[in-house]
């Protein structure tokens, strides 16, 4: 939810109407010899009126998938309200006077319409608020619906469900509250409704909203090939944002934009339900220019409003194919931009697995990172690998670099709001933190305590660090904002970042087991691989009071034959020093750790022409000795030449690798309380400066707000 952006609160917006107008026309080759009819036309043949008017008829694609409030909160009508059952208490709300019965609270008060209990609703993020008593009561009770005291006209009122944990329409509410003696006709708004409050909250941030959308500037607005803006469906600026993002990008234009001829041509009858004509269809829009002329100077100002709604594109079949199915998605609720970036650039990784005729975008962003786990106790190693597309960072509030002025600013901010006064957003302060300072902590180990050491078969302290394995063409920097208050509240971190614009992380760089380290041995798994006894024989035996290992021993022994052989069996070997030991593990001890490498012996062995794998698995089958090494490569040719097949028909993610040097080229900022309201933007380095992409406003970045950006993204150099 944000204000005076679109999809949000439209300020001073001019209302138009449309008139549909028809016509039919004949082509001819000769597009100056084309025949016009206007429709409806009585000289039209019958049959092509009817196919005509089926066309009409039929909604398009678009307003098929539009969703009617800019919001995307229509509530729904609570499955508890048609049968409420309301406690016949004695209980009578007087008309006003209320307190939360928990505490002193005054507002943001909620009647309970099930008994009539007057409660203070949920701490806000910054405190405010109240105190969650009528949480807290629906888990002591269960009783489902409430509504907000101050908000309920004949119109409307605010009504919660925390069985369905969602705001509700309750169709019988005049009912359920005559029943506690309210006359619903009398009753007057004194308090602000759960939307106001969000607006509100929003509205405290407006630093952030002016410094994000560089208000109060005469930016310079482009147009043409590139430089075209997306209108906003209701909430949907976090897909803006992220697509503009990608389509800034030659990968994803030479796979989508500069294709689309082609991918027109070649698909299926169901374009609208097809992803690489989607994609490519929104490229060649954002990319073309043909939606992103200057506007008139002439005109009326509802013509200039017209020619201003034709500009930019609407990408109503793009979300709605891309959000089908997903819960979150597929609604008009605003969302996490970094989440739809992931989600949707696994959703090409997908598509993309399936055809092996063009390069996978995707595999720009994707980079292996190396967890290396060390047990302090026996210094022995373990590194597992995985692969990512975006590269997460915590934000450690504590080593902010303003700590003196920040507290100074908290006091002021404090007074002021006690005397009813707001201070100038211009003279906000807020934490700041290098970026650097956030990946230097990336860097630190974490000593995890509790954590099972294979080489000492007990719990132990390790270490853990991680590297990366290799470095992404484009570097994705989320800057984790959004977190959770120790009063397990959401919250976003109201941070700034100093940030450079080229950062160099090749310190990063993971080089895997190193000589003279040796790995965890692997967790073998006891269930599988311990003998097989029969179970109900070692109950019985230990029924009769002899010790449950004695007994499993005695039914192994004597092959699970019964349970008088086995207790023959125990009768002769209790004595045995082992006797109420554990069974051994068959498979104990098989496995070695494995031999770290010689690099020098490595590069010796691929100067020869084998690959990295083919001497790495000879130097472990020969203990490192390079001579025996490349004897056992050429007395194992057959074997060679299959791990050569195996690794030529690979055909998984790729990770390309280079230098760890980077230089910002994007960034996308959100503005508000929360993923689920506010606006994001996006700030583009094209044709070297900096453009806002602010939905359907595209224009030169004066002052790009590298500060408090929420995602960042690096070239490499």
């Amino acid at each position: 939810m944000a204000i005076g952006v679109e999809g949000g609160f439209e300020l001073d917006e001019i209302k138009l109407e449309y008139e549909d107008i028809y016509s039919v026309v004949v082509l001819n080759q000769d597009e100056e010899k084309n025949v016009i009819f206007p429709f409806p036309d009585e000289h039209i043949p019958e049959q092509v009126q009817l196919s005509i008017t089926g066309i009409i008829s039929t909604n398009t694609s678009a307003f098929t998938e539009q969703v009617s409030s800019w919001s995307g909160e229509k509530r729904l009508v609570s499955k508890h309200a048609e049968n409420l059952k309301q406690l016949d208490n004695g209980v009578k709300i007087p008309p006003s006077g209320w307190k939360c019965e928990k505490c002193d609270l005054t507002q943001n008060l909620w009647l309970n319409l099930t008994d009539g209990t007057i409660l203070c609703g949920r701490k806000f993020y910054d405190g405010s608020g109240g105190n969650n008593h009528a949480l807290d009561y629906y888990k002591e009770t269960g009783y489902p619906l409430c509504v907000k005291l101050g908000t309920i006209t004949q119109s409307e009122a605010d009504i919660f469900s925390y069985a369905e944990d969602d705001m509700v329409e309750d169709p019988f509410l005049a009912k359920h509250l005559a029943h506690f003696g309210i006359n619903i006709a009398a009753l007057e708004k004194t308090d602000r409704t759960m939307t106001e409050l969000e607006i509100e909250m929003n509205m405290k941030l407006r630093s952030e909203f002016d410094a994000i959308q560089e208000s109060g500037k005469q930016l310079t607005p482009l147009y043409g090939a590139g430089y075209t803006g997306l209108h906003n469906l209701g909430n949907s600026c976090y897909m803006n944002s992220v697509v503009q993002v990608l389509f800034s990008l030659s990968e994803f234009n030479e796979r989508y934009t500069n294709l689309s001829e082609r991918i027109f041509q070649e698909r299926p009858a169901q374009p609208v339900e097809d992803f690489d004509v989607q994609m490519s269809k929104l490229g060649h829009g954002l990319v073309s220019g043909d939606y992103s002329t200057p506007p008139k100077n002439d005109g009326t100002d509802e013509e200039k409003a017209v020619d201003e709604n034709l500009r930019g594109v609407a990408p109503h079949m793009f979300k709605s194919l891309v959000g089908k199915g997903h819960a979150e998605f597929s609604t008009n609720h605003q969302q996490d931009a970094q989440e739809f970036l992931l989600y949707l650039l696994d959703m090409i990784d997908k598509i993309q697995r399936k055809s092996a005729s063009t390069k996978n975008p995707v595999d720009n962003f994707r980079f292996k990172v190396e967890d290396k786990i060390e047990c302090i106790e026996s210094k022995k190693v373990k590194y597992h690998c995985r692969e990512d597309l975006a590269w997460s960072l915590s934000i450690p509030m504590e080593e902010i670099v303003n700590k003196d002025e920040y507290e100074a600013f908290e006091k002021l901010r404090e007074e002021t709001e006690k005397n009813n006064e707001k201070i100038d957003p211009e003279n906000v302060v807020r934490p700041r933190i290098p970026l650097t300072t956030c990946i230097k902590n990336f860097a630190r180990a974490d000593v995890i305590d509790g954590f099972y050491s294979t080489a000492l078969e007990r719990k132990s302290v390790v270490r853990k660090t991680t590297r990366f394995q290799t470095f992404p063409n484009y570097l994705l920097i989320h800057m984790r904002k959004f977190t959770i208050g120790e009063d397990w509240t959401p919250k976003k971190l109201d941070v700034a970042f100093d940030v450079d614009d080229v950062i160099d992380i090749s310190e990063l760089r993971g080089y895997g087991l190193q000589p003279g380290e040796e790995e965890l041995p692997d967790l073998v798994d006891e269930r599988q691989n311990a003998p097989r006894v029969d179970e109900i024989v070692v109950e019985q035996l230990a029924a009769m009071g002899f010790p449950v290992n004695g007994c499993r021993r005695a039914v192994y022994s004597t092959g699970n034959t019964g349970i008088e052989a086995a207790m023959n069996w125990i009768f002769d070997h209790q004595t045995d020093p082992d006797f109420n030991e554990p069974l051994p593990n068959p498979s104990a001890g098989k496995k070695t750790p494995q031999i770290a490498v010689s690099e020098e012996s490595l590069a010796m062995l691929m100067s020869m022409g084998f690959t990295k794998d083919q001497a790495t698995k000879a130097l472990r089958m020969t203990e490192n000795n390079l001579e025996r090494a490349a004897d056992w490569i050429f007395s194992h040719a057959a074997e060679l030449d299959a791990m050569e097949t195996d690794e030529t028909q690979d055909t998984g993610p790729q990770c390309p690798d280079g230098d760890g040097k980077y230089k910002l080229i994007a960034l996308i900022s959100h503005m508000g309380t929360s993923t689920s309201c506010g606006h994001y933007v996006c700030h583009i380095l094209k044709e070297g400066r900096w453009v806002i992409y602010n939905d359907r406003k595209v224009a030169v970045s004066e002052n790009p707000p590298k500060s408090l950006a929420y995602l960042y993204l690096y070239k490499r150099l």
